[in-house]
This record gives structure tokens, sequence and C-alpha cells, in this order.
């Protein structure tokens, strides 16, 4: 996915909303706002990073569901 489908500019994503870092290539939450940047956290949890707002998208409804069973299915290859 491309970055073109960006949030409108001076509008953040609000907690918990689940969303795509395109510098990162990676999925995460939205935990909160510091500063000018937008603290996210995996999915399944895990460390937080930075991201600029302006290079994060939203997912779709398909893509959230993909990325919750690709999470689900790493955590059942994790030794019990």
């Amino acid at each position: 996915m491309t970055d073109d489908v960006n949030f409108d500019v001076g509008r953040l994503p609000g907690v918990g909303a689940a969303v795509r870092d395109t510098v990162r290539d990676r999925i995460g939450r939205v935990m909160g706002c510091v500063g000018p940047y937008v603290q996210l956290r995996p999915l399944a949890g895990g460390r937080e990073w930075d991201a600029d707002p302006l290079h994060l998208c939203p997912l779709t409804p398909s893509e959230l569901l993909s990325a919750l069973v690709a999470e689900a299915n790493a955590r059942s290859r994790q030794p019990g």
C-alpha cells in the first residue's frame, strides 16, 4: 500500500485505531501522541515506537483482519 491515503493534515488517528506506518512498513495501534509524533504498539503488544503522523495510513477492515490473523498464527507457533 502506498502512503497516498494518509490522514488529513492536522487530524490524528484516535487512540486505539489500527494504522500502517508507511516508513517502517509496520502495523500498530495508536497509544497516544507525544510532541509531533504518534506512539504505536504492535497489535499483539510489545515495544512502542514513534511515528510521523504524515506517514500513517488507516487500515481497511480486511487489512486489519489479515494483520490480526497473522499475529494469532505467529503466537500459535511459539513454544508453550
